[in-house]
């Protein structure tokens, strides 16, 4: 009856470890910092969007000063030349929404550069990732960057330098 039991408990122990679920953790944001390349990249998309920033707020400024303009000017205008007036600044206004939009929207030229710029070491890093995951047999990787609900973690779970060593880093 002893050997029936224990044979239960030792199956039964099996059985929760073939169900047990290994995770690992990464650091995106130290493995990007560790990659020159994503460095440079992401400098180069700084200095494109202050560019494109200082183009928007130049044509934002006009429109306010066209705008100050008309205030100025108002009691001084006929009718017609008020509604010119207004549908420049709103034609103006509109200029400096589309090209807000053309450079920052979601598939706006910041996010296609990005894309091309930073694109491929994304990928290389979910590569390696799922690489090794495979490999150990992880049934999930976490990024402990953008988690914001982890509050502990082993630091023996990290695999932060292993996707590092991995991609020749």
């Amino acid at each position: 009856m002893k050997k029936i039991i224990i044979a239960c408990v030792v199956a039964l122990l099996g059985s929760v470890n073939a169900f047990a679920q290994k995770y690992a953790l990464i650091d995106m944001d130290y493995i990007l910092k560790q990659i020159p390349q994503y460095e440079m990249a992401n400098e180069q998309l700084n200095q494109i969007s202050k560019r494109w920033q200082a183009e928007v707020e130049t044509l934002a400024a006009e429109a306010e000063q066209m705008y100050k303009q008309y205030e100025a000017d108002m009691v001084y205008l006929t009718q017609e030349q008020k509604i010119q007036r207004e549908n420049d600044i709103l034609s103006k206004e509109k200029e400096v929404q589309d090209l807000r939009l053309k450079y920052f929207g979601p598939e706006g030229e910041l996010y296609q550069k990005r894309n091309s710029l930073v694109g491929h070491i994304q990928d290389d890093i979910y590569n390696a990732v799922k690489e090794i995951a495979e490999k150990n047999s992880f049934s999930m990787v976490i990024d402990r960057a953008s988690a914001e609900s982890i509050i502990y973690a082993s630091p023996k779970i990290d695999i932060s330098k292993e996707v590092l060593q991995k991609m020749g880093y």
